[in-house]
This record gives C-alpha cells, sequence and structure tokens, in this order.
C-alpha cells in the first residue's frame, strides 16, 4: 500500500472537520446524556421484557441474581448503549447535513448543505437500517447463540444456570452491535457524498476496511469468536453492497 493511498483528505480539510466536531461537541454529549437519562427507566421495562418473553431463556436454563446492584449495573450499561446509539445517528445526520458544506469551506469554495429532504431520507434510513439490525438480532442472531451455548452447557454435562446481568447484557449487546453494525451503508453512502473518503481509495484499502469492520465487530459484539463472525459478517455484506449501490448510483460529475 502506497503511503498516499489512504489519505481522504487535506490537512486542511482535515482540521475544518475536527474544529466542527468540536464546535458540535455540546450537542453530542447533550444527545448521549439524552439518551442515557432517558435509557435508564426504559432499560427496567426491557429487563422485564425479556424474562417474560419467548425464545430469550432456553429450556433448562436458569437465571439467577447474585449481587443486590445487578439490576442497577445493568440498567446503566443498556442506558449507556442506548445514549451511543443515538450519538452515532446524530453524527451521520450532522454529516449528512453539513459534511460537504464544512469540507467546502475549509478549502475555500462554497457548498451547499444537504437540505431538509435529504437529511430527513438519511433519517429515515438510519431507522430502517436499524429496525433491519433489531430483526436480524432477534430472529437469527439471539435465538442461534442463546440456544448453542445452551446445549453447549448441557452436552458437557453442566446445569445452565445463567446470572441475570451477563445473560441480559449479552442479549442487549448482540441487539445494540447489529443495530449499529447495519448503519454501515448509510454511514459510508454519507462520508462519500460529503467528500470525507473516496471510493477509489475504499477500494484500493478494502483489505483494511475489512479488518476494521470486524475490528468493530469485535469492539460493538458480545466477546466470543461466533458472536464476532455473526456480528461482523453482515457488516462486510453491506460494506460491499454499498459499494455496488454507490457505483451505480452516484451521482455524475
Amino acid at each position: 500500500m502506497d503511503e498516499g493511498d489512504f489519505e481522504l483528505l487535506h490537512s486542511s480539510e482535515w482540521r475544518g472537520l475536527f474544529q466542527h466536531i468540536q464546535g458540535r461537541a455540546k450537542l453530542y454529549v447533550g444527545v448521549f446524556v439524552l439518551g442515557f437519562v432517558a435509557g435508564y427507566p426504559t432499560a427496567e421495562i426491557l429487563i422485564e421484557w425479556f424474562l417474560d418473553a419467548d425464545g430469550f431463556i432456553p429450556e433448562g436454563v436458569q437465571i439467577i441474581i447474585l449481587q443486590p446492584l445487578e439490576v442497577i449495573l445493568l440498567q446503566l450499561r443498556i442506558a449507556a448503549q442506548i445514549g451511543f446509539g443515538l450519538l452515532v445517528a446524530t453524527l451521520i445526520l450532522d454529516l449528512a447535513w453539513s459534511g460537504k458544506s464544512v469540507l467546502s469551506r475549509a478549502s475555500r469554495s462554497v457548498t451547499e448543505g444537504a437540505g431538509v429532504t435529504k437529511s430527513a431520507m438519511v433519517l429515515l434510513t438510519i431507522l430502517v437500517l436499524g429496525g433491519l439490525g433489531a430483526a436480524y438480532a432477534h430472529t437469527v442472531l439471539i435465538p442461534f447463540l442463546l440456544q448453542y451455548l445452551s446445549e453447549d452447557a448441557a452436552a458437557s454435562g453442566l446445569q445452565s444456570t445463567w446470572q441475570l446481568q451477563s445473560w441480559i447484557g449479552f442479549v442487549t449487546g448482540l441487539y445494540f452491535s447489529s443495530i449499529v453494525g447495519f448503519q454501515v451503508p448509510v454511514a459510508i453512502v454519507v462520508l462519500l457524498r460529503a467528500g470525507v473518503i473516496e471510493r477509489n481509495a475504499m477500494i484500493e484499502n478494502r483489505g483494511f476496511l475489512w479488518f476494521a469492520a470486524l475490528f468493530l465487530g469485535a469492539l460493538i459484539s458480545p466477546p466470543d469468536p461466533i458472536s464476532l463472525f455473526l456480528v461482523g459478517g453482515p457488516m462486510l455484506v453491506l460494506f460491499e453492497l454499498t459499494l455496488v449501490y454507490d457505483r451505480a448510483f452516484a451521482p455524475r460529475e
């Protein structure tokens, strides 16, 4: 790989983008705090739903609580995931709205922002992809992994006793990683349209980006190889499909 292959922005543009993000820091922090505060009581409802829903507790598995603060810590963890999810959506919307104009100002050219219509389309796409990610986690990822773990323990002659915090943390982590991971298409398209990245640079560095996607999957998914593959795999597929979409529908200059 040549040194200049992955130079996506000039130094002035990097500086302009960084200054823009720095200027919006209060907004980003506010969005995270809002999601965290609203997510805390929501987490209690989610925990009760997981306990009562079918398919989340495999046959023969017993859920136990080991410490009094376990539920509170679990609510804090889920609230942080909700806050981070809102933050990711805000970052994508912000880049869709003003990313191109920020880079244009940094390079001393004039370009208008995305406009309300395009930003609304981006928001709708985020919601649709998030819904698809949640559906994938609910119908494929979670049932398969929970059943696999339960059968693996039974095959070893072990009694399946799962701690409440570990079990729900595992399930919500899969939901969270799927919802965030399914945002790959909209994130890439927004970055391409804003001029933050170039298509040729992405193609030339596909191997690096595949590694980055798997690494991101490892960060946001529960810490086991099967979860990594089932979370990172769809991200790679979505990445390739996004490149095909961009080649077919990219605006011609």
